[in-house]
């Protein structure tokens, strides 16, 4: 739940209110009634409006504004890449990273755990 007076910015309009998608806003009440689909009351500076907002069709504008900053910094990368004819580090940002390598190593060793666990399993049952 965001806290009151978050900038936000509207990214949906579920339920077609004619939201100004794209524009920044501030939460300024929370709708706690349980009955209402809405979460949020916000303000709208621009159109100079209150709407109620479910909390799907909003995000805090930094989390945007980050993952806006990610996205730059990646195509940053690959365009560097592609123009020293780097293909490794092409290759590592294609891919998602180191985290991405890490992450395909630990499902390796859980597979290969749950595979030896599997076999003892069937042992045990086979003995018995």
């Amino acid at each position: 739940m965001h806290h009151l007076g978050a900038r936000i910015m509207i990214v949906a309009d579920a339920f077609e209110q004619n939201l100004p998608v794209g524009e920044h806003g501030y939460i300024i009440a929370y709708d706690r009634n349980a009955d209402n689909a809405f979460d949020y009351i916000i303000r709208v500076p621009k159109v100079n409006r209150n709407f109620f907002v479910p909390s799907g069709d909003i995000e805090l504008e930094e989390n945007i504004l980050k993952l806006e900053a990610e996205r730059i910094e990646r195509e940053a990368l690959i365009d560097y890449a592609l123009a020293t004819h780097n293909e490794e580090l092409f290759k590592h940002v294609m891919n998602g990273g180191l985290d991405s390598i890490e992450a395909e190593e630990e499902e390796i060793a859980a597979e290969l755990l749950s595979q030896a666990d599997f076999i003892k399993q069937v042992n045990l049952r086979a003995w018995i």
